[in-house]
């Protein structure tokens, strides 16, 4: 993986703050964001395939971004690109639940590699990683939103523009915070 931030870039704070009414907060900043359909739920209470958001302090991971369609997000974050082979697991009966994958993949999964343009930026939360709980939910991330915000799957979704001006605020030790 590789890092991309110039020398001007400002010091990372080390955490992004979620809420509930579909805002993040990263120190001046505030970001609309869209959250999971069903709402955010207690990681405790977190499953598969719920549409909930989980809630807790997760870190930020690592980036992923389609170089066939933008440009490397500044970030001092690690940085790698989705190609159409990239999937994330998503059965919790398979031993690479909730990790990245290579397809073709004879399990459930995501692929990474998508025609919309959601996930032209993927920034990998620490969720359920440390390690793996079978069933407590998988591939949750920030990426890009819809036009209207509407609801995600389980992830913080916002508009590219706002993406990119987190990602070049984080650093290696910034978390995000989701407020129940």
């Amino acid at each position: 993986m590789q890092s991309n931030v110039g020398a001007d870039a400002p010091p990372a704070p080390l955490e992004f703050s979620v809420s509930a009414e579909g805002f993040v907060h990263a120190g001046p900043h505030r970001f609309r964001c869209a959250l999971g359909v069903n709402g955010i739920i207690d990681a405790d209470h977190k499953t598969e395939g719920d549409g909930k958001t989980p809630a807790g302090r997760w870190q930020l991971r690592y980036v992923m971004y389609r170089a066939d369609r933008r440009p490397c997000p500044r970030t001092r974050l690690p940085v790698t690109t989705i190609s159409f082979s990239d999937g994330w697991c998503d059965d919790p009966g398979h031993p690479d639940y909730n990790c990245p994958v290579r397809l073709p993949f004879d399990a459930s999964h995501e692929k990474l590699f998508r025609d919309d343009h959601l996930y032209n930026i993927i920034v990998v939360l620490g969720h359920n990683d440390d390690p793996p709980v079978p069933g407590k939910g998988s591939a949750i991330f920030m990426h890009i939103a819809k036009p209207d915000y509407s609801g995600t799957e389980g992830c913080v979704a916002l508009a590219e523009k706002d993406l990119e001006t987190l990602l070049e605020l984080a650093g290696h030790e910034t978390f995000i915070t989701i407020n129940p």
